[in-house]
């Protein structure tokens, strides 16, 4: 019953309530793009950019949970964490790919995942202009769209000669983990930029098999760990430790892969994970 406390809850039940979350930050978000929105700039020395719209899907969902599992724990990006009674947290970032979103790109995500007892239980990205949303728990991952769903596989890429890689810009690196990715995107047979959340949904839907990426949040990469795990892929950090936590990410779509990527990247390099 929305409103009383849970101390296990049927995982139907959240993944329900998560897509319809998807689905609400989707018409706010359609309402904006490639139309009026007002931008702030976050950052001190680097450009990290905010609009109206990120401010109001959190917000809005951040309502609708606590209203539903008022005991449960929230995580999001422009606002402060909410501690909560139950072994349940929500993670939100209300558009992962702001830069994308305002320059009219349509690469950019809805992330709403939840951890019970600080581990994934299930996470989804909702691309509402593609009508796409990618949904991924232990039973599995599926690409859900208005005509049906199918079911998600990663490609069983092995060697990085094979490899197409991703990230989102160098940009993001520091100085040692830039060489470090440069070195790897050397070893790989394509290297693509842009793309934020998208790109690990593509890893999931067997058309990327690497993305790395430094500096990210919980919030950032919870989401997607179900994703990439339920269409058999590997998500560590860049000591090959859980990815919960953000920071360096690697994602593989093959055990074969992600331990390949990590012999170069460097198990000792300080990378913050």
């Amino acid at each position: 019953m929305p409103g009383m406390p849970h101390s296990s809850l049927p995982i139907l039940e959240l993944e329900d309530f998560a897509i319809e979350l998807a689905h609400t930050a989707g018409g706010i978000a359609r309402a904006h793009f490639r139309k009026s929105f007002t931008i702030e700039n976050k950052g001190a020395s680097r450009f990290d950019p905010v609009t109206n719209a990120d401010k109001a899907i959190e917000r809005v969902l951040r309502q609708a949970i606590a209203e539903r599992y008022p005991d449960h724990g929230i995580v999001g990006e422009e606002e402060e964490a909410q501690s909560g009674s139950s072994p349940y947290r929500w993670y939100i970032d209300p558009i992962d790919g702001t830069r994308a979103f305002m320059t009219g790109s349509p690469l950019w995500g809805t992330l709403v995942g939840v951890t019970r007892d600080d581990a994934p239980l299930f996470g989804l990205m909702c691309q509402p202009v593609l009508e796409e949303v990618f949904l991924g728990s232990e039973g599995g991952s599926w690409l859900i769209r208005p005509d049906g769903r199918e079911r998600l596989k990663a490609r069983r890429c092995t060697a990085l000669e094979d490899a197409v890689l991703a990230t989102t810009s160098p940009e993001l690196f520091d100085s040692p983990s830039r060489a470090a990715f440069e070195s790897l995107a050397a070893r790989c047979l394509m290297t693509r930029y842009g793309g934020d959340c998208y790109n690990y949904a593509m890893l999931a839907a067997g058309f990327i098999d690497l993305v790395v990426e430094w500096g990210l949040k919980a919030y950032d990469i919870v989401p997607l760990i179900p994703i990439l795990e339920g269409a058999g892929a590997v998500v560590t950090g860049w000591h090959g430790r859980s990815a919960v936590a953000g920071g360096a990410i690697v994602a593989a779509a093959t055990p074969e892969l992600h331990a390949a990527a990590l012999g170069v990247l460097g198990a000792d390099r300080k990378t913050g994970t």
